[in-house]
C-alpha cells in the first residue's frame, strides 16, 4: 500500500511517500480501506519529534480516517453494531496516513447519513477531544458560557458548534478580523481578535463581569494566569495543548477563593475502553446533530495523500479555518 512515513524528525519535507505492507487486523480490530485522513496538530508534533506514538501503535502519522471495513474481528464488530463493507470513520493511535489502516472496532463509528468520506474523516480527532474535554471534564451546561481559545482550528470550529447546539453561549478568540468573522458565522456569540484586543476584558464585558464558566485552552503558558482572571466562580479551565509553553504563573489564592478547577488531558495514550465510551456518547448525543445539519464538519482544503508535506506546511502557517484533509482516492508519487 501507499503510505506517508516520517523519514526523520524535522520540517514538513521529511514526510515522504512510501510503500508498506497492508496491516493485519488483530483481536478487537478491523482493517479499513481508507478513503480520507485528517491532518491534526499532533501529527505535526510527531513529525518534529515531540509526540511519539504509543507503544504498539504504527509509526506512520495520522489519528483519524474514514473508509470501508474490509475485514476484522467479527465478534468485536458485532458488539458495536458494525459489519464488513460498512462505511465508518475511526479514531486511531497512528497509521492514518495510508491507503489501509487498522482500527479498534470500538473506536469506529458509522458515517453519518449525508456525509462524504472526506467529511466523515474530519470528525473523530476533534469530536472525541471536544466531547471529552468540554462536556465531560469541563462539564459545560446549557446557559453557561464557553471561551474557546483558537476558534478557527479544527478543535475550535467543533467546540463552537457543539457548545451552541447544546444550548451554551460561546466566545471564541482568533488571530485576525476575518477569522473572527468565521467564528461568528459558525455560531459564536462573540469573537475576539487576540492580536488587537484583550480577551480578559472582552470576556468580562460580554458576561457583565461574571466571567466564562468553561475555558478550552490550547495555549497554556502565560495564558493561564489571564484565564483565571476571566473565569467565573466555580469555573473550569481545561488545557488540551501547550502551544504557548508549559511554564506558567498563576494566582493560586484566586483558585482557592473562587473554587476554580484547572484540568487537562491528552487522548492518544488513553485505553481503548475509554475511547470506546466516548464513541458511544458521540453516536448517541452528537451524530443526530450531524445528520440534521445542526453541526457540520468544516473542511478548509483537501490534498492528495502524496502531498502530506504541503498539508503540514499549511497547518503550520495557521492560515486555515477548520480541517485540512488528505484524500487517498488518487495517489500520485
Amino acid at each position: 500500500m501507499n503510505a506517508i512515513e516520517i523519514t526523520r524528525f524535522g520540517p514538513p519535507e521529511v514526510l515522504q511517500l512510501c510503500e508498506r505492507p497492508v496491516p493485519v487486523a488483530g483481536q478487537g480490530e478491523v482493517l479499513l480501506r481508507v478513503a480520507a485522513s485528517g491532518v491534526n496538530r499532533p501529527d505535526v508534533l510527531q513529525r518534529q519529534g515531540h509526540y511519539p506514538a504509543p507503544a504498539g501503535a504504527s509509526d506512520l502519522p495520522g489519528l483519524e480516517v474514514a473508509g470501508v471495513i474490509e475485514s476484522g474481528d467479527a465478534q468485536a464488530m458485532a458488539s458495536v453494531g458494525l459489519s464488513v463493507g460498512q462505511r465508518v470513520c475511526a479514531l486511531v493511535s497512528g497509521g492514518g496516513y495510508a491507503q489501509w489502516c487498522v482500527a479498534p472496532a470500538a473506536q469506529c463509528l458509522p458515517v453519518p447519513d449525508g456525509l462524504s468520506d472526506l467529511e466523515a474523516a474530519a470528525l473523530p480527532e476533534t469530536f472525541f477531544t471536544v466531547w471529552s474535554n468540554v462536556f465531560e471534564r469541563g462539564r459545560l451546561q446549557p446557559g453557561e458560557t464557553l471561551l474557546v481559545q483558537g476558534g478557527t482550528s479544527g478543535i475550535g470550529v467543533t467546540a463552537i458548534q457543539l457548545a451552541k447546539a447544546m444550548g451554551s453561549r460561546v466566545i471564541a478568540t482568533a488571530g485576525s478580523d476575518d477569522k473572527c468573522k468565521a467564528c461568528l458565522a459558525l455560531g459564536a456569540d462573540e469573537a475576539v481578535n487576540y492580536r488587537s484586543q484583550d480577551f480578559v476584558e472582552c470576556v468580562r464585558a460580554f458576561t457583565s463581569g461574571r466571567g466564562a464558566d468553561v475555558i478550552l485552552d490550547m495555549v497554556a503558558g502565560d495564558y493561564v494566569a489571564r484565564e483565571i482572571d476571566c473565569l467565573a466562580d466555580d469555573g473550569r479551565l481545561v488545557i488540551i495543548a501547550v502551544q504557548g509553553g508549559t511554564d506558567c504563573r498563576m494566582n493560586a489564592g484566586a483558585v482557592l477563593r473562587r473554587r476554580l478547577t484547572i484540568t487537562g488531558s491528552t487522548l492518544r495514550q488513553r485505553p481503548v475502553a475509554f475511547k470506546a465510551a466516548l464513541a458511544r456518547a458521540l453516536q448517541q448525543r452528537v451524530w443526530p446533530l450531524l445528520v440534521s445539519g445542526a453541526v457540520r464538519p468544516v473542511i478548509f482544503r483537501v490534498f492528495p495523500g502524496a502531498q502530506a508535506a504541503q498539508a503540514h506546511e499549511l497547518m503550520e502557517s495557521g492560515h486555515h479555518v477548520g480541517k485540512i484533509m488528505l484524500s487517498w482516492s488518487e495517489v500520485v508519487s
